[in-house]
């Protein structure tokens, strides 16, 4: 391929990467004198026109995202029956290579090229695009440290055809996410899942899961939970470890979009600037044992003390220990009013004021490590609400801006999410029923998807989640709804030549009908035979077939004629009779 030039335009200089699915080679645009990377599809894909037809749609689309950390794409084409795609030339290394060359990224650095992915991710998912295959290959480092996203030309095509080549799933194991492990529809919280695994690739050097086979790694990226990044390496802050657990959730969910990522990024990465949270003065610890005065709950009268229907004389013995009792229940109720104001309000001898951050929306662990961090003690409560995912605050007391002490104890309300009921078998519903049936459990409709299948047109075909498996109520359902069946051709007969009879036959043994048919006179073609047919290719079973015949003035050697023989004046139309012969 060296030296080669694409179109008259793309000379391909030299091979600088390559992989499964394509090769990819530094070229010139001899056209405007820059230099681009040309993305070229291997030979065994040429053949798939599904696969060729998604290519190039997604490559076009990716065309139309502009963003600081995307590569851009140029052009898309097909010269010599070689398709390809010609991007921005980002010289430089992969993040893969950055990581096995320092072993592992430093915390700052790998926040920040999350945040770039994170960015480009949130502004392909805006654009209705979904990457499917980050990682850190894909990730091209420039000269200033950030980060650009490669491949989002090809990413959607190869998951539209998952199970077409060779039996496997297509993709990168160490990084896909559950969902397309188990082969399901994937959303843009696939994408964040995978970023998940590579910011943990970069915070530690090590993959979350190993395996000796591909799918012993699927099975571990749906069945275990990875090692936290802190038992790896304790200098990680909490709260970075927060947003890694998140990103890698199992639950959809649970994970956060792209743009909620970016701002739990950001906000980490101002934490670990100043060092709060690790290798600064320790924090108390919440849960630790501590000594508090003893409440002592007042005893309950004995029997004999018991009144039954009779004022019993006071004497004052029984005064004295009436009032005894009094001063020992007001003092009792008074140390623990003094507790509570304590455990409440902080520290009453500082004069240490600190403003409440706003913490909801964020998960528990995130939260909790937020409110620490500005010397606050935390307190959690669950509470169900279906609007929100199962492990995310929903409100906090005191809210946020409130101006307190110090060590000030703020609860923080985390969502249970919804009840847990069944999903539904929707299967054969039509899109409304389907979607009154999902308003009327509690759940919502999500992403509805068509596809070609041999079920009847606009029914529903399969869910995410499925029948049966367990949702909760406001989660979100994907639905597939039939297309109906897949548009196939077959070969046309080539009647030319043959007289009208034997031609007309010959298309209904074929499974075709006879269309319009018309007389013309061509010099060198016999009277009565096909001259022309329409279409002469492929077309659907059952299709009509329209014939041009030579005329009776046509002048030529019996049974034998021109195919495209030269066309006069005097076309006159034939008309079909209901028994198929011609008049």
């Amino acid at each position: 391929m060296i030296k080669r030039v694409l179109d008259q335009r793309y000379e391909l200089q030299e091979l600088i990467g390559g992989g499964g699915m394509a090769d990819v080679y530094k070229a010139t645009d001899l056209l405007l004198d820059r230099p681009v990377a040309v993305k070229i599809l291997h030979d065994q894909f040429k053949s798939d026109t599904e696969f060729i037809d998604k290519f190039h749609r997604e490559a076009q689309a990716a065309a139309r995202l502009s963003h600081p950390n995307i590569v851009n794409i140029y052009d898309v084409g097909v010269a010599d029956s070689a398709h390809y795609i010609v991007m921005e030339y980002v010289p430089g290394s992969t993040l893969k290579d950055k990581i096995r060359q320092e072993g592992h990224l430093g915390v700052s650095d790998s926040l920040h090229i999350a945040g770039d992915i994170a960015r480009a991710l949130a502004h392909a998912h805006a654009n209705k695009l979904v990457h499917c295959d980050i990682k850190p290959h894909n990730i091209l480092m420039m000269a200033d440290g950030s980060a650009k996203v490669a491949d989002f030309g090809i990413a959607r095509a190869v998951t539209e055809s998952t199970m077409t080549y060779s039996g496997n799933v297509v993709g990168s194991v160490h990084y896909f996410s559950p969902e397309q492990a188990k082969g399901t529809i994937i959303t843009p919280k696939s994408d964040v899942y995978s970023l998940g695994v590579v910011l943990y690739e970069m915070l530690t050097g090590q993959l979350p899961f190993t395996g000796e086979t591909p799918v012993s790694i699927a099975m571990k990226h749906l069945q275990q939970e990875p090692v936290p990044v802190r038992q790896i390496d304790p200098s990680i802050p909490p709260v970075v470890e927060a947003i890694v657990s998140r990103a890698m959730s199992k639950d959809p969910a649970m994970r956060p979009t792209a743009a909620e990522l970016v701002a739990d990024l950001q906000q980490a990465s101002q934490i670990a600037g100043t060092g709060a949270g690790y290798g600064g003065v320790p924090q108390p610890d919440p849960d630790a044992t501590q000594i508090l005065p003893r409440v002592q709950e007042p005893s309950a009268p004995s029997r004999h003390e018991r009144n039954y229907g009779y004022e019993e004389p006071q004497t004052e013995r029984s005064v004295f220990r009436s009032k005894k009792f009094i001063a020992g229940l007001v003092f009792v109720l008074l140390m623990g009013f003094f507790v509570g104001a304590f455990m409440s309000y902080g520290k009453f001898w500082s004069t240490e004021e600190v403003v409440v951050p706003d913490v909801t929306g964020k998960q528990m662990t995130l939260a909790r490590q937020i409110l620490e961090d500005k010397k606050l003690r935390v307190n959690v409560a669950e509470t169900y609400d279906a609007s929100v995912p199962a492990g995310v605050v929903v409100s906090q007391t005191p809210e946020a801006g409130a101006r307190v002490k110090e060590e000030r104890l703020v609860t923080i309300y985390v969502s249970k999410g919804g009840e847990s009921v069944e999903m539904p078998d929707l299967k054969g519903l039509s899109k409304a029923d389907a979607e009154a049936r999902l308003k009327k459990m509690g759940l919502v409709v999500g992403s509805v998807y068509e596809k070609a299948s041999e079920e009847e047109a606009g029914t529903v075909i399969a869910t995410d989640p499925k029948a049966g498996s367990k949702v909760t109520k406001g989660q979100k359902v994907d639905i597939t709804i039939s297309k109906g069946k897949k548009d196939t051709k077959v070969s046309v007969p080539d009647v030319t030549g043959l007289t009208l009879e034997s031609a007309e036959e010959r298309i209904k043994e074929a499974g075709f009908q006879v269309g319009n048919i018309s007389r013309r006179s061509v010099t060198g073609a016999a009277a009565g035979t096909v001259i022309s047919q329409s279409p002469s290719g492929s077309a659907a079973p059952g299709s009509a077939v329209s014939l041009v015949v030579a005329d009776a003035s046509s002048k030529g050697k019996e049974n034998k004629s021109e195919k495209n023989g030269k066309q006069t004046e005097g076309t006159a139309p034939v008309q079909n009779t209901p028994s198929g012969k011609s008049r």
